[in-house]
């Protein structure tokens, strides 16, 4: 049996392609694994800010009930558009 130069030509073809395809799918993979760590991320960084921003509106209906007045409601009235606004969308 003779291998001739064409047949391994081809081989070597095939086996170039094959690289090629797992290496493209390869980084699909890791790309779409990124983009779901990404998207974990930002969920827990949107929890930590919703929890800071009601603590924040916790301290300053307090201070309003002391009797703080001014920037006081200010800031409450827009923290509270704020969130009423985001629960909508």
């Amino acid at each position: 049996m003779t291998i001739e130069l064409s047949t391994i030509k081809t081989l070597a073809e095939v086996i170039a392609l094959i690289v090629l395809f797992y290496g493209y799918f390869s980084k699909v993979i890791h790309f779409a694994d990124k983009q779901k760590e990404l998207e974990k991320e930002v969920k827990d960084i949107k929890d930590e800010q919703s929890i800071l921003t009601y603590g924040v509106l916790a301290c300053l209906k307090g201070l309003k009930e002391q009797g703080c007045n001014g920037p006081v409601s200010e800031a409450i009235s827009k923290i509270e558009k704020h969130l009423n606004v985001k629960a909508h969308e």
